[in-house]
């Protein structure tokens, strides 16, 4: 973006901003996404239980929907019932006069064949932005496997015997505890916003390194800094993916990116931080020009929606078990040429944020949660506080 478009979109940041703060209507009211966690594999199903997913909503609105997933289902998963409510204190108990049926075309239990997703009925809800929210999925007789995804960072709650528990407005029922969430991969809300921002990425974007429960990944904390504006964010990261090929951390970007990213309610624009496990992994991507060629497909995919790409360099991860010079050379050339500016509409330049000047190819101590790969709770708010908000526009 040139010195007049960024100061142009910088005015009408100013203006939506104070638009929304006067409770003025920046935008129509329309479906946003406003919490994702792109389905990254299966465990065994728990025939008869009922999870209870909590889930951090970036954007508030009037009514919500929900999506469930049995993308990598085996078998039809059975609904015998899905609820959502305002989450009450810091456990599994609803906000009481809150809990909400959701349906499927109108009914209160619904299958979703092997392979597929289904979005709920409008439930009419109101929920503020970062609160959070419970979503709970009795799973009476499925076989499994069950879709979900494994780093959550976030306490989840299961009934085992979970008959008739979706609905409880008290989680006393609820006697485990997860790190996982099961089944539900997104929340729309229905409201006046200005549509949503999907980071697509791995466990940098996932969250890890970043403290339990405390919703601090880079994601979270770049809605924090939307929220004035209205602006959903979406993380569609999953640990351990890759860019080009898929691998333990699910399908490649490439093949996910329609379903996780570019279908997604009211996105308006993808953030991009994918490529190190492909330079640290088995095999390991050695050519640069591998990463621009995906990189430009994913930017020629999505403006076929509408949809802006801001890329992100890769961050250093000396130190780390995998590194190896060679791994590194291609790091800095990847970056190299995202850094000329042709490859995305616009770049993050994430590496210079984080990189100890000292020695650049490790992240700096202050940011650093041990593992010289990934990026504590400061680490997270840096990433977060470096994307010029100008680009999402």
């Amino acid at each position: 973006m040139g010195k007049v478009g960024h100061v142009l979109a910088t005015a009408l940041l100013a203006v939506l901003g104070t638009a929304a703060r006067a409770g003025a209507d920046p935008a129509p009211s329309l479906w946003t996404g406003s919490w994702e966690a792109a389905p990254s594999g299966t465990v065994p199903a728990v025939p008869g239980a009922a999870f209870r997913n909590v889930v951090h909503l970036s954007v508030g609105g009037a009514a919500v929907r929900v999506r469930i997933s049995n993308r990598f289902g085996s078998a039809p998963l059975r609904l015998g019932a899905v609820t959502v409510a305002r989450r009450q204190g810091t456990g599994p108990d609803a906000v009481p006069g809150s809990m909400r049926v959701a349906t499927f075309e109108g009914a209160g239990t619904a299958v979703v064949p092997a392979g597929q997703d289904l979005v709920s009925d409008p439930v009419p809800l109101a929920v503020r932005a970062g609160v959070d929210l419970l979503v709970s999925v009795e799973t009476p007789g499925s076989p499994g496997p069950a879709t979900y995804h494994r780093v959550a960072l976030q306490t989840g709650y299961i009934a085992g015997q979970g008959a008739g528990r979706a609905a409880d407005e008290d989680g006393a029922g609820y006697t485990r505890t997860t790190g996982n969430w099961y089944y539900v991969t997104g929340v729309d809300v229905r409201g006046v916003t200005l549509g949503s921002v999907v980071a697509l990425g791995d466990s940098l974007t996932d969250g890890n390194g970043s403290d339990f429960g405390a919703n601090h990944r880079w994601p979270d904390r770049l809605a924090e800094r939307l929220r004035p504006y209205r602006i959903g964010v979406l993380n569609a990261g999953i640990s351990g993916n890759r860019l080009l090929t898929d691998s333990t951390g699910g399908p490649a970007a490439l093949r996910r990116l329609d379903a996780d990213a570019l279908a997604r309610a009211g996105v308006r624009t993808l953030v991009v931080l994918e490529g190190i496990n492909d330079i640290k992994g088995t095999p390991a991507a050695t050519d640069p020009a591998d990463f621009v060629r995906a990189y430009r497909t994913i930017v020629a995919r999505a403006h076929a929606r509408g949809i802006r790409v801001v890329g992100a360099t890769l961050t250093p991860y000396a130190g780390y078990g995998e590194y190896t010079g060679a791994g590194e050379s291609v790091r800095q050339r990847v970056n190299a040429l995202i850094r000329t500016g042709q490859v995305f509409d616009a770049y993050v330049d994430f590496d210079a944020v984080v990189r100890d000047p000292r020695r650049p190819a490790r992240i700096r101590p202050a940011y650093d949660p041990g593992d010289h790969l990934h990026f504590n709770d400061a680490g997270m708010r840096a990433l977060a506080a470096a994307v010029p908000l100008v680009d999402l526009l």
